[in-house]
């Protein structure tokens, strides 16, 4: 990113008249408003937000933990393609996690390579690489069938449509970040979103120490009959395993302020991606994606997948000796990570090691400007 924020200095000036003429800045009421309306916007009837992303997977998964819908030893499929901490609180609140290959024409995880493993899961819990989905509709049904939970790291695809639906809507609950590099920016900051009522009660308290002052007026009297904790004792009491991974009220107004610019964001990047996927399509040096299947690409960068090794040394230099960022894509092939590495596990996946080896992502922020994307697409032209 070049900067911190979409249209930075109304933003930055914003924020400093909020800090001024604010009494509190722990999490509070810009923190509700900015769930209540991320909620609205995505479409879902319930969102929590956290101080990160990965803050945001890890409340899911003790909130599904405390629900009682997850158990510790349970098998959880995750995209061999994602970030580490997708993958890292399933492990260090003793779960096993799977990974599933990827498909190269969407870099997703597809139904044909889940139902290779799918017997084997309790759930799945797929990473939307980049802005891209696989056929979500029939992964969502091979799940429901199977009685798989199905959940969804969406970090990286707020805005992405397939078949009329957001993605992140697919699945029983999703995560999403609102780190500077991403879509949306509170600097740090994170979200998790589901229809269900019980989970969200879970991920409140999971959120904040595990006790209920988050909590609907009616739970927290369920919770300390219950309990039998009378009001002074309430202050101080922990119902559930949980966590201290609050927002704070900066990071609130922050999601609000941009919130407002969300919608212009997204159809600015949508509008880049397709003028660079135009030209990827057309170099028999880049393998094609397919996303046909697509109504809206939603990315905050863009991924090339080489033909070959010597290819991407060529582009790596090329793009690196024009002043261009690049970055692998995601963790590359997650089993290749020292951490992953760490649990034993031996796996074949050779579409996630093609990425790894042959790939790497550009930026597509909003504020590129025509000169900017004149050069990469000339880059991508060579």
């Amino acid at each position: 990113m070049k900067s911190s924020f979409y249209r930075e200095t109304e933003t930055k000036k914003a924020l400093l008249g909020f800090i001024e003429g604010a009494s509190i800045l722990s999490m509070a009421s810009e923190v509700r408003t900015f769930e209540t309306r991320f909620a609205q916007w995505q479409k879902r009837k319930y969102a929590v937000m956290v101080n990160s992303g990965s803050s945001a997977n890890l409340i899911l998964f003790q909130g599904l933990l405390n629900a009682g819908v997850l158990k510790v030893g349970d098998r959880v499929g995750v995209s061999a393609l994602t970030w580490a901490t997708n993958v890292m609180p399933i492990i260090q609140l003793g779960m096993i996690p799977v990974a599933i290959d990827c498909s190269l024409a969407t870099l997703n995880v597809s139904a044909g390579n889940l139902s290779e493993k799918i017997d084997t899961l309790q759930a799945l819990f797929i990473t939307n690489v980049l802005g891209f989905g696989d056929d979500l509709p029939r992964i969502r049904a091979l799940c429901e069938r199977k009685k798989v939970l199905f959940l969804e790291d969406n970090c990286e695809s707020l805005g992405s449509v397939i078949q009329g639906t957001l993605l992140g809507n697919f699945s029983f609950a999703s995560t999403f970040s609102f780190f500077i590099g991403h879509h949306l920016s509170t600097i740090e900051g994170g979200m998790v979103c589901t229809d269900d009522e019980v989970l969200y009660q879970e991920l409140l308290m999971a959120r904040s120490h595990g006790w209920d002052r988050q909590l609907p007026e009616q739970a927290q009297m369920e919770l300390r009959m219950n309990f039998e904790v009378d009001d002074f004792y309430s202050k101080y009491t922990f119902y559930r395993l949980g966590f201290n991974v609050r927002p704070t009220e900066i990071q609130g107004f922050l999601g609000n302020c941009q919130l407002a610019h969300l919608d212009e964001m997204i159809l600015r990047r949508a509008t880049f991606f397709s003028q660079f996927n135009e030209v990827i399509a057309k170099n028999n040096h880049f393998l094609p994606l397919d996303l046909s299947h697509m109504q809206t690409v939603s990315n905050f960068a863009v991924p090339i997948v080489c033909a070959s090794k010597e290819l991407f040394y060529f582009y790596q230099k090329l793009f690196t000796d024009s002043g261009v960022e690049i970055r692998p894509i995601i963790s590359g092939d997650i089993t290749r990570q020292p951490f992953f590495k760490s649990l034993g596990s031996n796996y074949a996946l050779p579409n996630a090691g093609v990425i790894h080896e042959q790939g790497f992502y550009f930026t597509n922020r909003p504020d590129l400007i025509p000169e900017e994307i004149s050069v990469l697409i000339q880059l991508l032209s060579i």
